[in-house]
């Protein structure tokens, strides 16, 4: 019974990946240079009202296919490890909810970027451990990504709860990895930097404003997200 049901979410999560695509990839078949991408979509059930669920894409120069990082929490019901990291198609769909992209950097550079990126990702503590609400989850192993790799000044919606869990620290740049950020397990705090602007977190809630636009519970984002100093594909 335990091996069908480890068989069955495995064939959930393929799923999840084969629907149409947002179009927010470029195609690893015909672009050559490096590029990264931070990617979010809405969770499954009444918790995406709430929630998104996000993961780093990597496409190497000269590769022919992407890789994604992400946390998958039902996977500790088989394994000891959320990680996955796995070639698919990261602007599919999550489940059927569309993609979104939060950061994009290509060119030069960002194969070193890439390098560090898989470092941080296999050296993320909370591997073995997921919790929905406040974290750690999907949305705090993209923030310790994004924090060990802050060149990515990655702008993360309201609604990537978990992004705030520091574990046992209180104090820590913010999630994009500059500015600065105090925080009571995630659930309650602040944080203020060029990217984030200013967010205050109450139970895991964040309200703040950037240069992207308004960060709201639920709604996410009011306005578009801004891709500092992005390269140009």
């Amino acid at each position: 019974m335990k091996l069908l049901r480890a068989s069955v979410l495995v064939l959930l999560g393929g799923l999840a990946s084969f629907q149409a695509c947002a179009g927010l990839a470029p195609d690893p078949e015909t672009t050559k240079q490096a590029v990264v991408q931070v990617y979010g979509a809405r969770t499954m059930g009444v918790k995406g009202l709430f929630g998104v669920h996000t993961c780093i894409a990597v496409k190497p120069t000269d590769a022919t296919s992407w890789t994604v990082y992400e946390i998958i929490g039902w996977r500790l019901r088989w394994s000891d490890s959320a990680l996955v990291i796995r070639e698919r198609q990261p602007d599919a769909p999550w489940f059927g909810a569309e993609a979104e992209l939060y950061a994009d950097k290509r060119g030069e550079g960002v194969d070193e970027l890439i390098a560090r990126i898989d470092k941080a990702a296999r050296a993320y503590p909370y591997a073995n451990t997921y919790t929905l609400w406040p974290g750690p989850n999907s949305n705090t192993f993209v923030a310790w990504i994004a924090r060990t790799v802050p060149e990515l000044q990655v702008d993360l919606p309201a609604t990537a709860v978990g992004k705030d869990y520091l574990g046992s620290k209180f104090v820590s740049t913010a999630p994009s990895g500059s500015g600065f950020q105090f925080t009571l397990a995630g659930l309650l705090g602040f944080a203020a930097g060029p990217v984030e602007g200013f967010e205050l977190n109450i139970l895991g809630l964040t309200f703040g404003v950037s240069g992207s636009g308004v960060k709201l519970p639920l709604a996410g984002r009011v306005g578009l997200p801004h891709f500092p100093e992005a390269a140009k594909p």
